[in-house]
């Protein structure tokens, strides 16, 4: 059985079968928002968890990425609209290394002037939510949409939006004391 990190309850992602228990690890399970916190609205995102531990017929996980569904992103893009995209490395208080992926779409086309400013924007919300908080209270805040509504509240100002939204984070790299372990390679 898998089961999601603490801090998304320690929901049940379902079972993986393996000869040995030693060959799950690494393994990465994937699962839709909606499947842990029972919210419909959350079914467009899709969640990655790489099981870390086995604590006998239970399989422990690490919060690896998440992105939009194909569909859910296609929806949102319009025509006469921009896409403003930006592209962040952050780094976390606990030390933990993510690249996320922050796109705005606009009510109606924007100046490269504008879009610079709330790339800008993006990328100051984004660098001090991951300063201040640890890996835990940012995959719960990037997940649920506070840190995409505080960048919508700072961004509105230099135009008028109509979705803002991470749509796509992966953890890079892990503190020293705990590595990301490799799936293990078929010969």
């Amino acid at each position: 059985m898998v089961i999601a990190p603490s801090f998304f309850g320690n929901v049940e992602l379902g079972a993986v079968p393996a000869e040995e228990p030693k060959q799950l690890i690494g393994r990465i399970v994937e699962a839709t928002l909606y499947d842990i916190t029972g919210d419909f609205s959350h079914q467009y995102l899709k969640m990655f968890f790489q099981i870390a531990e086995i604590d006998g017929k239970t399989a422990h996980t690490l919060f690896k990425g998440h992105e939009y569904s194909r569909d859910y992103l296609r929806s949102l893009v319009r025509r006469r609209t921009t896409k403003v995209d930006g592209l962040f490395n952050l780094t976390t208080k606990d030390g933990y290394k993510l690249r996320v992926s922050v796109s705005a779409l606009t009510l109606s086309r924007i100046k490269t002037s504008q879009e610079k400013l709330i790339r800008n924007m993006m990328a100051k919300t984004a660098n001090e939510k991951a300063a201040a908080l640890t890996l835990d209270q940012f995959v719960q805040e990037m997940v649920l949409g506070k840190i995409a509504s505080d960048i919508y509240n700072e961004a509105k100002k230099v135009a008028p939006l109509r979705h803002v939204g991470i749509r796509k984070s992966k953890l890079v790299a892990q503190p020293a004391q705990a590595p990301i372990q490799e799936a293990p390679q078929a010969e």
